[in-house]
């Protein structure tokens, strides 16, 4: 057994060696220390380019966007719509008696809010024969790709408290083009897997992760233009407390500013205009906990009181 899987994997090396590489690899930046990260969530994309395959589109297009964001490490990824909701029945049947008691049953009201939401639309697939044959060796496949496939789709970023479009791009995802290093075949736990003329992985998916890894970088450069804050729920003395922490990128030594903020309303629509901030005291974050951090103020400590806004200071 030993020697066929030695001679696998000496064939599976020579013809890696032997194949040219007809995609560059690519990676979406890992997020730098300390930057602050808002929760998102996928809604379903809608499948206006009228394909039919042997996977239903707007649901893989969801799954594959949800996946990519989550390992991004930019964004607190929540789930999608049908994750929610079956979250939310589950929370209903522990509600309505008919589960055994305790602390860890599940409880309404402590799901996390979305602060931004992505929507996509496909508006466009063409595809050219198949992605067949050849070998997956720990991911990579080696010889036999042919075809091709093309997917053009629209994504938006949708501030969910006011519901506005905050970013919106249009991309071209190719296969066989531009990689991401997604993983959606062979094993990511190492060895062999499929076969000669076999098929692992069609070009409508080879392309799909290609446009959805440049529709994230895009919403990566975005984040600098979209507000970011937390709120003091606890102040004593020298001894803040706000409801950001660890899940939120929050790092210990980061300096935020605390204030009153005072939202511009319009008289006749009540839609928020604007806001003014009034500083009152600067903070340092000591230490930091899931959901929480501990702040010791630097100057005007005194005046923090519980309620007031969190902004990031640099």
């Amino acid at each position: 057994m030993k020697k066929w899987k030695g001679l696998l994997l000496t064939v599976a090396t020579l013809l890696f060696a032997l194949t040219p590489l007809s995609a560059e690899e690519n990676e979406i930046p890992a997020p730098p220390k300390g930057a602050l990260k808002y929760s998102v969530m996928v809604k379903k994309f809608k499948n206006e380019a009228g394909w039919h395959g042997r996977w239903e589109l707007g649901d893989g297009m969801t799954t594959v966007m949800t996946d990519m964001l989550n390992k991004s490490g930019w964004f607190i990824t929540l789930g999608d719509d049908e994750m929610r909701k079956a979250a939310m029945e589950e929370q209903d049947f522990a509600a309505g008696g008919r589960t055994a008691g305790g602390k860890k049953k599940p409880k309404t009201g402590r799901m996390t809010p979305a602060q931004l939401m992505v929507r996509g639309s496909i508006t466009n697939v063409q595809e050219t024969g198949s992605k067949g044959g050849g070998l997956n060796f720990m991911g990579v496949r080696v010889g036999g790709d042919t075809g091709s496939a093309e997917m053009n789709f629209t994504i938006y970023m949708i501030n969910t408290e006011t519901g506005q479009v905050v970013a919106s791009t249009s991309v071209v995802g190719e296969s066989g083009k531009r990689g991401y290093r997604l993983g959606y075949y062979g094993s990511e736990l190492g060895g062999l897997t499929g076969m000669f003329g076999g098929e692992d992985k069609d070009n409508v998916m080879d392309a799909a992760e290609n446009a959805v890894g440049q529709a994230i970088e895009f919403m990566v450069k975005q984040l600098e233009s979209i507000p970011w804050e937390g709120s003091v729920i606890m102040a004593k003395g020298d001894k803040i407390i706000m409801n950001r922490g660890e899940r939120e990128g929050v790092t210990v030594g980061k300096t935020f500013k605390i204030g009153e903020v005072e939202e511009l309303i319009d008289p006749d629509t009540g839609e928020v205009l604007d806001s003014e901030m009034t500083t009152v005291a600067t903070a340092k974050v000591t230490k930091v906990k899931e959901k929480i951090a501990y702040l010791k103020p630097v100057v005007g400590g005194d005046k923090v009181v519980k309620g007031m806004t969190v902004f990031p200071a640099e």
